[in-house]
This record gives structure tokens, sequence and C-alpha cells, in this order.
């Protein structure tokens, strides 16, 4: 135990020894403290630099798809009667569109029962929609209810749904008349092609035959009809594909009165789009960038990369990438060329008038420039911006290897802990020592004192 005050020299030997501990341990705290500053900065500035690298990676991604420069635009004169979408192979044009009749599916009914819950007689039904078909085995005790969830059910249903649709009357002409319940044989698909067709199977009698072989039909099935720029068009579904090529329509009412423009059109301005916001993610990588590793004269502060060799050499694949020229057909073209260059700061600008132009006059040979497999800007950038920010890449690798210089400067407060401990034991150990000697000096002194003050003749002092 460490005595706040020696008793043979009054000594506050517990001060002295944290004070010499305080001032051994001081100085290397203070340099382990600014390492581990320095380098917790430097990795908060390197997971800064990796975000903006990945938002600016984000921003090329469009950048390289062909469907950027040479998808289509579709507008429509009047969205009543149907809506469309086009396909990049779409020809650019206006195409003028009747929707004459809309397509329906078939509704079928069978004969009429008093009673759903009653059996209906033993067999089976048999389902046919263009060529395909299907089998329901009917129980003998099954009745009107058990064939319709037997009918829906069935995994090698090819589509049909069945409904029972209560309280029909036998006489429409006659309020008094009774009612009955029907089933309803509803084809999912529209068109005459879907039409559906019932062979009933009896065990005995002719229950089934009477009630399924010969169903009414509630509704005609009926294909779709349109006129495009006065040709007829005839569809099975309301969803009419490729009557113009490239082109979907979706058919929603009918009116031989009325007729819809479809105008297809290059989406310029999805292009323009994506190359502003490429233009602003570069910006503002290269805001960061120059944040990061430049200095601030006005406060007197250097960037926590500064003169990094990593991030000059980022900054340096950017640039060299951004001035150089990239194959097409019509020869090597530039960014400049579409009205993209850069200020004397180095960030990218936007001529908008050029941009334009090349937009309207030269699209085919901006898609080639930008979109180019492999060999193109956005896949020529990618890969560059790749080899840092992808994982395992080097900024992955100089953060790993911050982690590790954080890793020993743990290790070396760990191993100053360990020294000074042992320090204030030996510090501890030595001034004890110095002052049980003192202490066992004074009383010898004492000790003299006494026996000169009783030899004979001596005046002792006062």
């Amino acid at each position: 135990m460490i005595s706040n005050q020696g008793l043979g020299s009054g000594l506050d030997i517990s001060g002295i020894v944290t004070a010499l501990v305080g001032a051994e341990r001081g100085p290397k705290d203070a340099q382990l403290n600014a390492e581990q500053g320095r380098l917790t900065t430097e990795i908060s500035a390197i997971g800064s630099l990796k975000s903006a690298m990945k938002t600016f990676e984000d921003s090329m991604e469009s950048l390289g798809k062909s469907s950027t420069f040479l998808g289509n635009k579709t507008t429509l004169s009047n969205s009543d009667y149907l809506s469309a979408t086009s396909e990049d192979d779409a020809v650019a044009g206006s195409y003028n569109v009747e929707v004459v009749e809309l397509a329906r599916s078939q509704k079928l009914g069978s004969q009429g029962f008093n009673d759903v819950t009653t059996p209906v007689g033993e067999g089976s039904l048999n389902f046919a929609i263009g060529g395909e078909d299907f089998d329901v085995a009917v129980a003998a005790d099954a009745s009107l209810q058990d064939i319709m969830r037997a009918i829906n059910s069935s995994d090698d249903n090819i589509g049909i749904t069945a409904t029972i649709v209560n309280n029909v009357s036998t006489d429409p002409t006659d309020p008094n008349a009774p009612t009955v319940s029907r089933l309803v044989l509803t084809s999912d698909d529209t068109g005459v092609v879907n039409d559906i067709t019932v062979d009933a199977t009896d065990v005995s009698g002719t229950a089934l035959t009477d009630a399924f072989e010969n169903m009414e039909v509630l509704q005609a099935s009926r294909n779709a009809t349109l006129n495009i720029d006065g040709l007829s068009i005839s569809s099975a579904s309301n969803e009419v594909e490729n009557a113009i090529q490239g082109v979907t329509l979706n058919l929603k009412d009918a009116d031989v009165d009325e007729s819809t423009t479809i105008t297809i059109a290059p989406n310029t301005g999805a292009a323009k789009t994506q190359i502003e916001s490429f233009v602003e993610a570069y910006n503002e990588l290269m805001t960061t960038i120059d944040n990061l590793s430049g200095y601030d004269a006005d406060t007197q502060r250097a960037g926590a990369l500064q003169g990094d060799s990593l991030v000059r050499s980022v900054e340096s694949q950017l640039r060299n990438t951004l001035s150089s020229g990239f194959g097409t057909e019509d020869g090597e073209m530039r960014l400049s060329e579409f009205g993209i260059s850069s200020d004397r700061y180095g960030m990218l600008e936007i001529d908008s008038d050029r941009l334009d132009d090349a937009l309207e006059n030269n699209l085919n040979g901006m898609s080639e420039f930008f979109t180019a497999e492999d060999t193109g800007f956005a896949a020529t950038l990618t890969n560059r911006v790749e080899v840092y920010s992808e994982t395992g890449g080097l900024l992955d690798s100089r953060d790993e290897s911050l982690d590790r210089q954080v890793d020993r400067i743990g290790d070396s407060r760990e191993a100053l802990d360990r020294k000074m401990v042992s320090l204030q034991a030996r510090l501890t150990q030595q001034y004890n020592a110095m002052d049980l000697l003192v202490g066992s000096l004074s009383q010898q002194s004492a000790d003299l004192t006494n026996r000169l003050n009783s030899l004979p003749g001596l005046v002792p002092q006062s």
C-alpha cells in the first residue's frame, strides 16, 4: 500500500510518485492521441471519398444504357380510349387509332338448380379451351357448390372461373316466377379463341349431361377491333402488341367516331437529364476531393488527405478519361462536342444549346460514345472508378491499413499502461526505502543528541 506521507521524511510520497509517472506518461499519451486523431480524421475522409465516388458511379449506370439515348417517348392526343408504350425499336412517327370494339370473354350458364347443396349426379366434366382441356370428377354426393369449388381449385385448370348466381328468375316476364341458381363459367381470357367447350359424362342417368352439355351462352366472346391509319386490326386481347412494330396498345373504351393520335419520338429529354445528373455528380465528387486534399487559406487548415498519392491518382484518372476521345462510327468523339467542358477550376459545365443540338442531330453518335460495351465513355470511366471504390479496391485497402494502425495504437496504449504500473511500483518502492532511511537517520541523530546532552559539564542546547 502506498502511504500518502512518509513517516520518516514527512514527504507526500504518493503525490511525488503520481507526478513523476504523469510526467513520464504525458508526452507519450499526447503522441498517441495525436496519432489516433490523425488516423480517425483520415478514416473519416476516406469514407467521405468512398461515398462520393459511389454516388458518382451510380450516376453513370443509366448513362451507359442505350435505352437512355435511343428510348422513345410516346404521347397520346386523348387517353380516354387507349394507352400506349413503345420499345426502343419502335419507328418514330404519328399513328391514328380508332377503337371499334373491345375484346371480351365468353360466359356460359348451366341449367337452373333449386338447391345448390343437393347432389347433382355422379360422373365427370371435361372443359376445353383452344386445344387444351382438363377434367373434373363429380362424386355421387357432389352438389353444385362442390362442382364450382372443384373447377376453381383444380391444378389443371386452363383458365376458367366458376361462380354461382342465385335468385335467377325462370321467367323474366313474370315477377312471380320461381327462382333458381345457375353455375356460370367465365373464360379468364378474352377473344373467340378462348371459347369454352364442356362435355359431360354420366355414370348413370343424364343429370350432368342435362345440366352442362348444352350450356347457355350468356355473353358471347369477342375480339377487339381497331383501325390503325385506316387498316383494320383484330386482336383476341385488349392488350395489342406489335400491331404497330414495337408498340403495345392497351384498349380501354370503344368509339368508332373517335380517333386517337399516337406520336412516337426519340426521348431526348431522358438523355439530357442523365447527362446533367452525371455532370452534377462529377462536380460534387471533385468538390469533395478538393475539400479533403486542399488547403483553406482563410482557416489556414489543410485537408485530411492533402498530398495523398491515392487521391491524386483518383483525380488524374477522372480528368484523363474526361479529356479522352472515344471511337464511334463517325470517328473519334469527345465530351466537348456535346457542349460538356471543364472550367478553370476543373469543374464540368454544360453548354445547353450545344447539347440540345447534339441530341437533335447526332443522337446515335452520342449513344455509341457513351454506351459502347467495354469501350464507351461510361464503361471506361466506371472501370477506372471501380478500381478504387469496389469492395476490396484501393480505398478499402487504405481503410484496412488505417484500421490496423489504430489497432497498433491500442496495443501501444496497453503496453504504456503496463509500463506505467511498473514505474509507479518501482518509484513507490524507492521512495518508501528512502523514507525508511531518512527515518532511521533522524532517529540516530536524536539518540546522539540525547547522549551528548547527558555528558557532564555539557550545557544542553535549548
